[in-house]
């Protein structure tokens, strides 16, 4: 019998909506530096920087390209971790969360948000239009339609309805780490004028309860961005990383002359040293750019993949990490 565990390792390879490289075809980051520079979490993150480079290389503007770069994985119709395409919740619902920020601190969120293709849009839209930082489920949705124009829609992915009918016969939680744990984009930029932006979207864990938020669209946890310190966003376990604010603690280490990937690494050891005991179940991922444009990724499990791309780079890089 085909059980959901070895259903969702198939499928997310042969469908190509997790799109991983093996580990030899990624390589090591090597104190990569640039201006302009877009990072983004995952392999998926590849075609998602391409996307947001067609704006930084016309020296536009950081905040344009990260939205429009996770913008194209929100809208994919295989995409079984972010958008309308992924995963359901527990009762069959796809919900999604979102945020944008800048560096001088204006930011943008949306949460439990259904039927709408761009969240992150609605997010910005949030940032830009409204006094608030963050909006959730109907009224998000009612702030879509009205006051952006959005329309409701649905994305019939059938790789995800078939998941979804897997777990049912079982309705067992039991994320498999870099499989299910594979559910956001994170896109972090510094464009040609020295400005950071950052975007995070996901549609979240695969079949949480029904109203579960994770870290994505909280600012401070999924993502963080202030131009004394540089930008930082965050993947996996969303619970994980709400718990030590972990975005906004990379930044501050970096705001205090650490290294990114030091920053990163002692975040990670963060969710370790609490977490030491169950730790083969949680995965979590950071990625950040400093002041000087220099990247930084480490991750708990090997496995955590981030991808890069400047005027001389557009490659996925193997993030380290603390355990084997």
């Amino acid at each position: 019998m085909t059980t959901r565990r070895n259903f969702i390792k198939n499928t997310a390879f042969i469908a190509g909506s997790i799109p991983f490289m093996s580990l030899a075809e990624t390589r090591t980051n090597s104190k990569i530096k640039g201006k302009p520079i877009v990072v983004s979490t995952w392999d998926f993150g590849k075609v998602a920087n391409q996307e947001a480079w067609k704006i930084l290389s016309s020296r536009g503007s950081a905040l344009d390209a990260v939205e429009k770069g996770v913008m194209l994985v929100e809208s994919d119709p295989t995409q079984m971790s972010v958008g309308l395409a992924g995963l359901p919740d527990r009762d069959g619902h796809p919900t999604l969360d979102a945020c944008i920020m800048k560096g001088n601190g204006d930011c943008g969120s949306v949460v439990f948000l259904e039927h709408i293709m761009h969240p992150i849009s609605v997010a910005r839209g949030v940032m830009e239009k409204t006094p608030h930082v963050m909006l959730a489920g109907e009224g998000a949705q009612q702030f879509a339609i009205n006051t952006l124009g959005m329309k409701k829609e649905t994305i019939i992915n059938p790789k995800s309805q078939e998941a979804y009918k897997e777990w049912l016969k079982k309705s067992e939680y039991a994320p498999i780490i870099n499989i299910e744990n594979h559910d956001t984009i994170g896109m972090i930029a510094m464009d040609a004028n020295g400005l950071f932006a950052g975007a995070c979207t996901t549609s979240g864990l695969a079949f949480k309860m029904h109203g579960r938020v994770g870290d994505s669209p909280i600012i401070g946890a999924g993502l963080f961005v202030d131009e004394d310190a540089g930008a930082v966003t965050s993947t996996g376990h969303g619970e994980e990383v709400i718990r030590i604010a972990g975005s906004h603690l990379v930044a501050e280490l970096m705001r205090n002359g650490m290294s990114p990937e030091k920053a990163c690494k002692t975040a990670v050891e963060r969710v370790y040293k609490r977490k030491k005991d169950n730790i083969k179940n949680i995965q979590v991922g950071f990625i950040a750019i400093s002041l000087e444009g220099e990247v930084g990724a480490y991750g708990v499990h090997k496995g955590f993949t981030y991808s890069v791309k400047t005027d001389s780079i557009d490659e996925i890089f193997q993030g380290k990490f603390l355990i084997e």
